[in-house]
């Protein structure tokens, strides 16, 4: 098997049996994002404990590049701190963008698989989608716990 063919098994695995596709409670953050190119949108939700990761997930629909991408980048940052998570995403982006060296490229996993997005423009936004809504969702602090922004998490 050669790995063009690997990684598209590992994406099509991620589509079709996403692990984080799914409803969670107590979520401490909740973010929507949408790629109205491709029609992609999610809600991410994030339970952080102690400054960790315990628990997130994905709802919503997209593209098999998208909801994959983002069921990847759960895989990654579940049991990370936020910082940790802020740095893959940096990882990621950095290779879409073809900047990263391989060091940054080894610590995404099956994310790695993505790599070759970077060289088809319309598919790009798809799979940065996820990573994009977890790092606005960590900068702009949206935290649902009592939130009285009604642009922060889009739940209420």
């Amino acid at each position: 098997m050669d790995t063009k063919e690997l990684y598209r098994e590992i994406l099509n695995e991620h589509n079709i049996n996403p692990t984080h596709k799914k409803e969670i409670a107590d979520f401490t953050f909740s973010h929507p994002g949408v790629n109205p190119s491709c029609g992609d949108n999610i809600v991410l939700n994030v339970k952080l404990e102690d400054n960790i990761i315990k628990d997130a997930s994905f709802t919503g629909s997209g593209c098999a590049v998208s909801q994959a991408s983002v069921d990847m980048m759960l895989d990654l940052v579940i049991g990370k701190t936020k910082d940790e998570a802020m740095k893959l995403q940096e990882n990621f982006m950095a290779m879409i963008q073809g900047t990263a060296s391989d060091a940054q490229i080894e610590t995404l996993d099956e994310a790695a698989s993505l790599q070759d997005i970077s060289k088809m423009p319309a598919r790009v936004k798809c799979a940065v989608l996820g990573w994009r809504t977890m790092k606005e969702c960590f900068e702009k602090n949206c935290s649902c716990a009592g939130c009285e922004n009604p642009d922060c998490c889009n739940i209420k």
